[in-house]
């Protein structure tokens, strides 16, 4: 029996021509098109890491600084 895997699912709901292509061992004529949007989910993968990154260290940096803030305010008041 032959094992179905998800993302054989997911091609044959996308287009079922394409999945009984691919099943039949057709090769797609726009293979550098694939390649190309292939190579700019990766990109946009990459930048929406980044921007995730950034974000949290704004958060870090900005629950620090209040935290400072916090310290020296609290500093002054038990100096003086």
């Amino acid at each position: 029996m032959k094992v179905i895997r998800a993302s054989e699912v997911g091609s044959y709901l996308y287009c079922r021509r394409a999945w009984w292509y691919r099943l039949r061992g057709v090769e797609p004529a726009n293979r550098a098109e694939m390649a190309a949007g292939i190579d700019l989910h990766r990109q946009h993968g990459r930048s929406v890491m980044a921007s995730a990154f950034q974000a949290g260290l704004a958060w870090i940096l900005l629950l620090s600084a209040l935290g400072l803030l916090a310290w020296l305010g609290l500093e002054s008041l038990l100096a003086g």
